[in-house]
């Protein structure tokens, strides 16, 4: 073996060697297996760079080869480059622009979790399970997520176009779409009438339990609070921290959430307290397919704790920690650290929430004729899975938020939780 190849292995191995939580028993034995995948890794670096067709650029191979690694392991663990590392930092400090989906990568095919409620990509009719095939005529076979996520995202105001394959459809749908600041605000409020009310959690960002109080004490200034219709449909996650907060909002004590994972630091217990104020109204929570991860977590201790009842459809199933761990160029690995498990220790990884009422959501076909069940993707499916721009600030706000009590009667899952939710009041629906 030359002496540029035994460098090489040297380098990884003793980097390998540092990090903490390498396992002691059988240490040795592991570390000669570990030698001779190197020593493999080696050789065939060596290949590449004498006899390989083009001239090979070794860092952008080494990238591949982790990306591949990590990619082997599970669809959320991942490499961020020290620019897509960056980024990270706008998902939860505040907004960026984009379309608004959440995607992960399955069977080599980027893939649409959920769009988030009020942006471009939901305005235009993107629906969870859509396969992103192209973005800007670019073919996504293959591509890394942080890759993907850097094509959707741009300047505001710039068009950005995906083709999209959806289920049924035997032809791709392209579509077109002008990218907008994705804001950090994520709770919409509607009052339903007769004290009830309706908040719409788009996803966990680093605001929103505070903007979620600030929602019920602005309500129960105007009127005393019924119940509350708490809407995490297509609500891809977020923030671990503020699902246990809102949670904790509505629970006066109890555990909302446990993390378990290899290492003892991964293990993790959340409990509620009693706060300044007492919340005993009755919750209605809706969920479906779209509602992932902190989402899930919210709905789950609801749940298990019966503070709420919960209505819709089976949840996407992400049930798993991950954890940003910087290196020292600047980049960061996104790594599967533990997962989670609601008050009663079910771990709803793949198996999702299952609503206390299934309520499957009907809408009409393409054709305008009859009905069209909405199909979702989820954790299951995965493989290793353990409006234009310029409008006035005001209109954009007011077509972020829906009017939903409009849409009563079109929208089956919302009309039958708030008939629950004033059953559950002693109020009954007179129409």
């Amino acid at each position: 073996m030359n002496r540029k190849k035994i460098q090489l292995i040297l380098v990884i191995f003793s980097i390998i060697s540092a990090c903490p939580g390498y396992p002691e028993t059988g240490k040795g034995e592991k570390k000669a297996e570990t030698y001779k995948h190197l020593e493999t890794f080696a050789n065939v670096l060596d290949l590449l760079q004498k006899h390989y067709v083009d001239k090979v650029e070794s860092g952008a191979v080494l990238i591949g080869a982790i990306n591949g690694m990590l990619g082997s392991l599970d669809p959320h663990s991942s490499y961020m480059s020290p620019e897509d590392f960056k980024e990270l930092q706008e998902d939860t400090r505040g907004s960026f622009s984009g379309i608004g989906i959440e995607v992960t990568v399955r069977d080599g095919i980027l893939t649409v979790v959920s769009p988030i409620v009020g942006t471009p990509a939901y305005k235009g009719g993107v629906k969870a399970g859509d396969q992103i095939v192209r973005i800007n005529d670019k073919s996504t076979q293959g591509m890394t997520l942080p890759d993907a996520v850097n094509l959707l995202r741009g300047n505001q105001g710039e068009k950005v176009s995906i083709s999209i394959r959806r289920q049924g459809l035997n032809e791709l749908m392209d579509m077109v779409f002008v990218r907008d600041i994705i804001p950090h605000h994520s709770v919409n409020i509607e009052e339903l009438g007769d004290g009830f009310q309706y908040i719409q959690v788009t996803n966990f960002q680093a605001t929103t339990t505070r903007d979620f109080e600030e929602a019920l004490r602005t309500a129960g200034r105007k009127k005393k609070i019924q119940g509350i219709l708490l809407d995490l449909r297509n609500n891809p996650g977020g923030l671990l921290d503020q699902a246990v907060q809102l949670a904790d909002v509505l629970l006066e004590n109890g555990v909302i959430v446990t993390t378990k994972g290899r290492e003892q630091e991964n293990d993790m217990h959340f409990e509620a307290h009693q706060g300044e104020k007492k919340y005993t109204f009755p919750v209605v929570v809706l969920v479906n397919g779209g509602s992932a991860s902190a989402s899930e977590i919210v709905a789950g201790s609801l749940q298990d704790h019966k503070r709420a009842v919960i209505i819709g459809t089976r949840t996407f199933g992400k049930g798993s920690v991950q954890t940003v761990v910087p290196l020292p160029n600047g980049a960061g690995v996104r790594l599967t650290t533990a997962r989670y498990y609601t008050p009663s220790g079910r771990s709803i990884q793949a198996t999702g929430i299952v609503p206390d009422m299934i309520v499957p959501f009907k809408e009409k076909s393409r054709t305008g004729k009859g009905d069209a069940t909405d199909t979702r993707l989820r954790e299951e499916d995965l493989p290793h899975h353990f409006e234009q721009v310029g409008k006035k600030e005001v209109q954009e706000k007011k077509d972020a938020a829906l009017d939903y009590t409009k849409r009563l009667a079109e929208d089956n899952q919302l009309h039958a939780a708030l008939f629950i939710l004033k059953n559950m009041a002693g109020v009954f629906l007179t129409h």
